[in-house]
């Protein structure tokens, strides 16, 4: 199965790219299991200005950058979202990139790992509403970093020792979900 891992943020000094290859290595440690780390920012997605909306476009934007953007989601069986909390909900670019395509999301799986000043559990609520749009299985555990926890005092990541549970817990069950969507 192939799990994307998308780093939801795209500001400098983001604690996304850390968070993303510890999930990464854990998620691609499973036997069967392929794993893809799509950076957001990589893919420069422009704000959403297309008069032809997303679901309609039948995967042919107008816009290189969305195009690639949406073959690469396209090509995924499921994702993990890291996404920060930003203002008690998600992340703006993450959002946009996320509503610039459609019927690329639809009906996969997706896990959330989410860091904020309160673990980033607001933004996973609002994802769950999102994502349930597209009929997206999402994973009921999620990984909750703290950005007073989970991080050491220049910014590294240094999770909890509870982490790594927590994360192979989300990890059982997205696979799991994965596996049954692909049956």
């Amino acid at each position: 199965m192939k799990i994307g891992v998308i780093e939801g943020s795209i500001r400098d000094g983001r604690k996304a790219e850390q968070i993303g290859q510890w999930v990464a290595a854990a998620a691609g440690a499973r036997e069967g299991v392929e794993v893809t780390v799509l950076d957001l920012k990589e893919y420069d997605v422009p704000l959403l200005t297309s008069a032809t909306v997303p679901g309609a476009a039948n995967r042919q934007y107008d816009n290189a950058a969305v195009t690639a953007w949406g073959q690469a989601v396209d090509a995924q069986d499921g994702f993990i979202f890291v996404t920060p909390e930003y203002n008690h909900s998600v992340p703006g670019a993450f959002k946009n990139a996320f509503d610039s395509i459609g019927p690329e999301w639809a009906g996969k799986t997706v896990a959330f790992v989410a860091y904020g000043a309160d673990g980033g559990v607001r933004a996973v609520e609002h994802w769950r509403q999102i994502t349930a749009n597209f009929s997206m299985v999402d994973a009921r555990s999620q990984v909750s970093l703290g950005l007073f926890t989970d991080f050491d005092g220049e910014g590294n990541f240094a999770p909890l020792d509870r982490r790594q549970a927590e994360l192979q817990g989300v990890l059982d069950e997205l696979t799991a979900a994965t596996a049954r969507n692909l049956g």
